[in-house]
């Protein structure tokens, strides 16, 4: 539970202080193309635990992801990276584990569903 807590509180910073520190550039990106509203809350939590954490992203999260956008998830987690809350985290690692989860997603999503 107070993992829980915890990540609740890094989402709400995520989205509320990350937009503070921005470069101009990423927050261009992300107002331009409405980036912080394509996902609803449970869906951006579980995209954050699973590249900034340790977890897994369901096949429902994967679909938010995927329609949120290759742009918008990079603005996004490149945002958050220039939050001085995260400067502990190594970006290549993060960076690694966000194409890592977007790949994974972009297959499942993409992939035939089995016959029935």
């Amino acid at each position: 539970m107070a993992s829980l807590n915890v990540s609740s509180i890094l989402v709400v910073l995520f989205l509320t202080c990350g937009a503070v520190m921005a470069t101009k550039e990423n927050d261009q990106i992300i107002k331009e193309n409405n980036c912080e509203s394509k996902m609803g809350l449970p869906c951006v939590l579980e995209a954050f635990t699973s590249i900034f954490n340790t977890g897994s992203i369901s096949n429902k999260c994967c679909g938010e992801l995927v329609v949120l956008g290759k742009v918008c998830h990079s603005a996004l987690v490149k945002r958050t990276l220039e939050n001085p809350l995260f400067k502990d985290l190594n970006p290549a690692t993060i960076i690694a584990k966000s194409i890592q989860t977007w790949n994974n997603c972009l297959a499942l999503i993409d992939s035939p569903s089995p016959s029935t």
